[in-house]
């Protein structure tokens, strides 16, 4: 073989073993942590946010623009043209670098060639200053609101994942009790042929059959509705969803309540960014209080090279009354020519402006200030509520287990009583509702309880 050959056939196996592992990864079943990060990937709220941030930072610029200079270069080129300029008898001027007296007319042209920087800076302006602090406090804020906004798409991802995984386990209780509840119609039925059981028998058989139908389409359904949300949380369409991992446990945790507030109010993303905005908003006020004051401005230009010249055509008389025509010229330039300006300026009014910002900027303050002491006044209650959400879960996580473990037992009892015909074919039927409901809520008191785990994560801040 040689080494060419070799060569092909190593790239053949590696590209083999990635496609495998591709196809391997594909395969893979959805998980919660999966479907979080493709939330914060495509759904858009998180692209929402991230266009927030840009436009924050669009008004730092306008803001920054008010206290940095502003530099102008250009370049022109003039031109001006007299024709037949009457000059009266006596008359004397001074035309084309000359002195020339009427009567007469006079043609004039000149050209001029300016190239020119020019600048300007308002050096003191306490307004334009507390305009910039403050665009930057809504930076600030618009990336913990950015911030808060992941939070919140985390909790929304992972509650919607859980109701899928309830859905199917739900689905799989559903499906599981309609096959009992057909093999007890059958039964039934066969008892009823022999006389063993009454018609009322078989007919309750019959209902219990056609409502367990009924839930397994129900469930059925929702698995689909619930896989649809979560495919329009996360941003993907449904069919690319695949399969997703119904693995459902959950252990329960203990929780310091006072440790869980004090970690929440320094953490939280959203009662951090009401403070900046809160902040930001202060600095408006401020601008809008500061732009009454004077303020100082320093402009100035400087022009390279300027060159001019101007060429004159005399038509007159000379003296001894003859007409005449003559002609003169003049060339102008030098190195630079420098212009400055220091100015304190006052405007004194503006039709308004001024108190149509301040109003707007005050609104604001005070809208912001409510809604930051709203999330401090709700916070504490916030977290006890989420904790006695969470020991919900878990007591009735608890309750359920509890109940599928009497629920088997019983079944268990009576199957053992129908063997011997201690039982009848009922209770035996019964049972077995029972044990396939006390399932159901087993499977909910499980997701409830990953979806309570959620909204403490977000509740202290962390929101993984």
């Amino acid at each position: 073989m040689t080494t060419m050959t070799r060569t092909l056939a190593g790239m053949m196996c590696a590209a083999l073993a990635i496609g495998s592992l591709t196809a391997v990864a594909v395969a893979q079943p959805l998980t919660a942590d999966r479907a979080v990060e493709i939330a914060l990937t495509h759904n858009s709220q998180i692209v929402t946010s991230a266009a927030d941030v840009l436009d924050a930072r669009s008004g730092v610029y306008g803001a920054a623009s008010g206290l940095l200079p502003r530099v102008t270069a250009s370049v022109s080129r003039s031109g001006s043209f007299t024709d037949n300029q009457g000059l009266r008898a006596g008359e004397v001027r001074f035309v084309g670098g000359k002195l020339v007296s009427g009567p007469g007319t006079i043609d004039v042209e000149s050209y001029s060639t300016s190239p020119t920087i020019s600048g300007s800076w308002s050096i003191l302006d306490l307004s334009a200053i507390s305009s910039f602090s403050s665009a930057r406090q809504g930076v600030k804020a618009a990336n913990l609101r950015r911030v808060a906004t992941r939070h919140d798409v985390v909790l929304e991802t992972r509650r919607r994942f859980y109701d899928v995984v309830k859905a199917i386990h739900l689905s799989n209780v559903a499906s599981g009790a309609l096959r009992v509840a057909r093999d007890d119609e059958r039964r039934v039925r066969a008892l009823f042929e022999v006389g063993s059981v009454s018609k009322s028998d078989l007919l309750k058989a019959q209902v219990r059959t056609a409502q367990s139908e009924f839930d397994s389409l129900s469930s059925s359904q929702s698995v689909t509705v619930t896989r649809v949300n979560l495919a329009q949380q996360i941003g993907i369409a449904e069919a690319e969803i695949g399969q997703v991992d119904t693995v459902l446990t959950a252990e329960p945790r203990a929780y310091d309540e006072a440790a869980l507030l004090e970690e929440a109010s320094k953490n939280r993303p959203d009662l951090r960014a009401a403070e900046a905005e809160l902040r930001a908003a202060n600095g408006a006020v401020t601008a809008t209080r500061l732009a009454r004051l004077p303020y100082v401005t320093v402009s100035g230009d400087v022009t390279f090279n300027p060159k001019s010249s101007q060429s004159a055509t005399i038509a007159g008389f000379d003296s001894a009354g003859t007409p005449s025509v003559a002609t003169s010229g003049s060339l102008s330039e030098s190195d630079r020519e420098w212009r400055g300006v220091v100015a304190l300026n006052l405007d004194i009014f503006d039709g308004f402006g001024k108190d149509s910002r301040a109003a707007s900027a005050r609104a604001r303050q005070i809208r912001l200030r409510e809604s930051r002491d709203a999330l401090r006044r709700n916070l504490a209650s916030e977290v006890h509520a989420t904790l006695l959400g969470y020991q919900e879960a878990i007591e009735r996580d608890r309750v359920a287990r509890r109940a599928v473990e009497s629920a088997t037992e019983n079944l268990n009892l009576t199957q053992q009583k129908y063997n011997v015909g201690s039982a009848t074919i009922l209770e035996l039927i019964d049972a077995e509702v029972q044990l396939q409901r006390a399932r159901s809520d087993a499977v909910s008191a499980l997701a409830a309880m990953r979806v309570a785990e959620a909204f403490i994560e977000r509740v202290r801040g962390s929101g993984n």
